[in-house]
């Protein structure tokens, strides 16, 4: 057996010699490099781009409250674990995710080398899942960062961290898809890829075949029964990771731009039903008065299908497209209104309008927006990543209730919500189900 294998693997590496030479003909006008070879060991490796990096991967202990074991009687204790990774070695700056440090009082970061230090937590955002810590120690290593929209399905991958209680670990697929999302109510444009991330790999890099960050792994798709790895994992990409990281450095939060329009993404069920040939877009649900969707001439039922040079996949494209770009940037949008296809111009703004607000259409609260309805007051859209999103507020949610309020129009709601001065239970029903929704306060 032993044999066979050696056998099959001399095959391969005879046809991917001829593979180069077939390559290499003078019909080429240059000739591509070679596969990375080690000439010494006589094997073919990726080695020496990803070694330099391996220090800058950090496994990260978040200590709190919770159970689990303790290193004194009256100590914090390990309530989560995942991995992380230097940006800046001579700041200490450590990327990591949101879910990694979520409820943490304390955060132990152990390097590669055996040392270990406590870290600050300098900010995180939830809707992107990236957190920012801190250490002091000297002689760190940081990783080089690739530079962001070169990737393409096909590339090679090296998911690195600390998986399943393991030392350092490395894994390596090829970049499987982009522009990922619909996995939750987040600002999502992720990196799929089949290297294979498990738990405790989450915070960890995702790494180009030069050792060169291309994202912060993050999420997996598994349908076994233990959670594990299927081979679908999902990254953030390094243009989201920097917008939060650079926010948070700098002002130690993260404030997204905005047009105005909240979307969902177009599902062939939805296309359908809408009469539509196409499967994939942004469908605007609502359009706040006088933002810049509105004056751009968007209205709700609009398909959007490209921003700038991008096609619209869902509306994770919009929200993170529209999320990191700068307030006064122009984005060209493309959309479908009719059956007929147009394009207009928004310009992203900084978020300006309160957090409630009651007009003609329904109330605006937390990113959600509410409409009286027959069966009471409806949650008509929700926009990914906001308070609404985060509580759990789904489309479709009928309200019934807010903190001791009986909700019964939206005038109900608006004051029930501008009253609270602490969080407040908002109770809704979907389908034959009851759920509790807790907003912060106005």
């Amino acid at each position: 057996m032993i044999r066979n294998i050696i056998a099959v693997r001399k095959s391969a590496l005879t046809a991917m010699s001829l593979g180069l030479m077939v390559l290499a003909t003078p019909a080429l006008t240059q000739t591509p490099p070679e596969l990375p070879y080690d000439a010494e060991r006589g094997v073919f490796t990726f080695a020496a781009g990803i070694e330099p990096s391996l220090p800058a991967v950090v496994a990260i202990t978040t200590l709190g409250a919770g159970g689990g074991p303790s290193r004194g009687d009256d100590g914090p204790k390990e309530i989560s674990g995942g991995s992380g990774v230097i940006i800046d070695a001579v700041g200490g700056v450590i990327i990591t995710n949101h879910h990694v440090i979520e409820n943490g009082t304390a955060f132990r970061v152990d390097l590669l080398d055996g040392r270990s230090y406590r870290a600050e937590l300098l900010g995180a955002d939830r809707a992107t899942d990236i957190a920012v810590l801190r250490i002091e120690a000297p002689d760190l290593t940081q990783v080089q960062v690739a530079q962001a929209g070169t990737l393409r399905s096909g590339d090679l991958a090296f998911a690195v961290g600390y998986p399943l209680g393991l030392d350092q670990t490395l894994t390596m697929g090829v970049i499987s898809g982009l522009g990922r999302s619909g996995l939750g109510d987040a600002v999502e444009d992720y990196i799929q890829t089949d290297a294979a991330v498990n738990s405790g790999n989450s915070g960890g890099p995702l790494l180009d075949s030069r050792g060169r960050l291309i994202g912060i792994n993050t999420a997996i798709l598994s349908g076994g029964m233990g959670g594990g790895n299927d081979g679908i994992a999902f990254a953030v990409p390094i243009n989201i990771m920097r917008f939060v990281t650079d926010q948070i450095l700098a002002t130690g939060e993260v404030v997204r731009g905005e047009t105005g329009a909240t979307v969902s993404s177009l599902t062939p069920r939805r296309a359908e039903e809408m009469g539509l040939e196409i499967g994939r877009g942004a469908v605007v649900e609502d359009v706040v008065p006088g933002s810049p969707a509105d004056r751009a001439g968007l209205r709700r039922g609009d398909i959007i299908t490209g921003l700038e040079d991008r096609t619209v996949s869902n509306g994770g494209t919009v929200q993170a497209m529209t999320g990191i770009a700068p307030p006064g940037t122009s984005l060209e949008a493309t959309y479908i209104r009719n059956g007929q296809s147009a394009t207009t111009t928004m310009t992203v703004q900084r978020p300006n309008g309160p957090l409630i607000a009651l007009g003609g259409s329904g109330l605006s609260a937390h990113g959600a927006r509410f409409a009286d309805s027959e069966g009471g007051v409806i949650v008509r859209s929700v926009e990914a990543g906001s308070p609404a999103a985060q509580a759990g507020l789904t489309a479709g949610d009928v309200v019934t209730r807010a903190g001791n309020t009986t909700v019964r129009a939206v005038a109900d709601l608006e004051r029930a919500l501008s009253g609270a001065r602490r969080e407040i239970a908002v109770t809704v029903t979907r389908g034959e189900e009851t759920a509790t929704a807790v907003l912060p306060p106005a």
